[in-house]
């Protein structure tokens, strides 16, 4: 192939390279960082489709992969964008992102030892051959690390895509994906794959709305509102303040600061508390619900109190309420009052696991209004463990916040500013306590700004919402745009992966489950259940009664 690139010598440049029986393809036109081009021959491309390798047949394609020799390596590159060329209707100039280098194996005639980045750039010239399955097979060896398999890599039908994972865990992940795209689906194939891969693991698992209960019957421990026997006083003082302060602004700050006063001289009536020199409010020291009640009605019998009698009868009235109320008996029973803290963190973080890794916490049960507190104690609880157990032998922790735009909202301004602040703080810390954060959402651009890129592997599926699609775009590396481009394509059960838990960006058809490990999740299906009738009585006569006795 002449440097002019004519018409030609373009169109018949299917030679053999020495080192290559592929077809070339292209030629590299200029390269400049990130905006690197190619040009490449449309005719030959299109004779391509008709490749009985499906990874030669894609060439070209966006998203699909291409390598280039400089000196004894094969850079491999994956196509961003492409368009005509306006001089010549037979020529293609597609924008590419270089993403690796791999020594060529001549005996094998394939690539081998793939790894990531780039240590010399090719020259404008420089020619452009597809990858082969072999070729890619090499690409995505997991070269005996520790993986697991989740599905099949694109466009090829047995090159398995698989994540790594220590790097995985270790930096965070998040998956995202429209509603009905199969992301609830996908969650519990990751998890199941870890559970079978480390069946002492340690995985805690925020459900909000009971999906997952289903799906992990024989492989985790199910705890809701009727076995979860959450300790109250094992919150902080934020999340006491966000339970129990009812008011904001100047009064909000008035009856923060008589709570923190009396829930201290409650917490100090433990004998607990009798070793402990200096004892913070924070500390988690059992309490009675009746001795802070008490607290308060002593304070406001004080002659020389700072304010009128208002604030003291908001709080008590407040706290009588939540007592009274058989929705909180899961957190706020008299029953919940010895020190089970070690028998709580055991339960939960799966201490022994006993071979079932992962806590499902059901909170579809919980009280809207505590929601929040809930998971900021269930969350903050993992951290503070794996703070306070630093020269113990380690036991990393796991934990997937389904709906986590619900968590960590881009408003500040809102209620729920205790469980924001402590998954910020997992985002930004918790990879060196030993804390893995998996976020699981289906509106990435709800999530406080910066979480998503403390996030070290995102599993994307389909975003159909053009403000999700932007915001993931942005917290991707460079070399990932041309995979990302095809999300708003993706179908059904179909993920683009990018990040450290990944040899290079993937495009995966992920595996089906077995129904018994599948999330109650799907979608009714109108066409059959509208044709059905009888019972109705009955099952408004069963559903009334659980909905009067709020499930119990």
């Amino acid at each position: 192939m002449d440097m002019s690139m004519g018409g030609d010598a373009f169109r018949t440049a299917a030679v053999a390279d020495d080192a290559a029986a592929l077809p070339e393809i292209g030629r590299l036109l200029d390269v400049a960082g990130s905006a690197t081009r190619v040009v490449l021959d449309a005719a030959l491309i299109d004779r391509l489709a008709q490749d009985p390798d499906p990874a030669i047949a894609a060439a070209g394609q966006v998203g699909s992969l291409v390598k280039m020799i400089v000196a004894n390596r094969w850079l491999i590159a994956n196509v961003r964008s492409m368009r005509l060329s306006g001089t010549d209707g037979d020529r293609i100039l597609a924008d590419i992102d270089f993403l690796g280098e791999a020594d060529y194996d001549a005996a094998a005639d394939t690539l081998r030892s793939f790894r990531r980045g780039i240590t010399r750039y090719p020259v404008p010239g420089a020619r452009v051959f597809p990858l082969s399955a072999a070729d890619m097979r090499q690409v995505f060896a997991t070269e005996d690390r520790p993986h697991i398999e989740i599905g099949m890599i694109y466009p090829t039908t047995d090159i398995r895509g698989a994540l790594f994972i220590d790097a995985f865990l270790g930096k965070h992940f998040a998956i995202l994906g429209s509603t009905g795209t199969g992301k609830s689906t996908a969650t519990a194939l990751i998890l199941h794959r870890i559970c079978e891969h480390a069946p002492e693991g340690h995985i805690v698992m925020i459900d909000p709305h009971g999906e997952y209960s289903a799906a992990f019957q024989k492989t985790g421990e199910i705890f809701d509102v009727g076995n979860l026997a959450m300790p109250y006083w094992l919150m902080n003082f934020e999340e006491h303040a966000e339970t129990f302060v009812t008011t904001t602004g100047a009064e909000g700050h008035v009856d923060r600061d008589i709570l923190a006063k009396c829930l201290l001289a409650a917490r100090m009536k433990n004998r607990l508390a009798e070793g402990i020199a200096k004892l913070t409010v924070d500390a988690p020291i059992p309490y009675l619900l009746s001795d802070l009640s008490n607290m308060i009605q002593a304070e406001m019998g004080r002659m020389d109190k700072a304010t009128d009698s208002a604030p003291y009868l908001r709080l008590k009235a407040k706290i009588d309420e939540i007592k009274a109320d058989s929705r909180y008996a899961f957190m706020f029973s008299g029953m919940l009052v010895g020190d089970t803290m070690g028998a709580f963190l055991a339960k939960l973080f799966r201490l022994p696991g006993h071979g079932r890794p992962i806590s499902i916490i059901d909170m579809s049960g919980v009280p809207s209004e505590i929601t929040g507190v809930v998971v900021s104690m269930l969350s903050r609880m993992v951290f503070d463990y794996a703070i306070w157990a630093r020269g113990e032998a380690q036991r990393p922790v796991l934990l997937v916040c389904e709906e986590a735009h619900r968590y960590i909202p881009a408003d500040r301004t809102g209620g729920g500013q205790a469980v924001r602040k402590v998954l910020e703080r997992i985002a930004k810390e918790g990879r060196k306590y030993g804390v893995s954060l998996g976020l699981v959402t289906q509106r990435p651009s709800d999530l406080a700004e910066g979480v998503l890129s403390q996030c070290g592997t995102i599993i994307a599926m389909r975003l159909n919402n053009d403000r999700d699609q932007a915001f993931v775009k942005a917290a991707m590396p460079e070399g990932a745009r041309g995979f990302l481009d095809s999300i708003p394509a993706l179908r059904n059960r179909e993920a683009v992966i990018c990040g450290e838990g990944v040899a290079i960006p993937i495009r995966v058809q992920l595996d089906d489950l077995e129904p018994d490990k599948r999330p109650a999740s799907s979608d009714p299906a109108f066409s059959v259940l509208w044709r059905q009738s009888g019972g109705e009585d009955a099952i408004i006569s069963r559903v009334v009664r659980r909905w009067r006795n709020q499930g119990r």
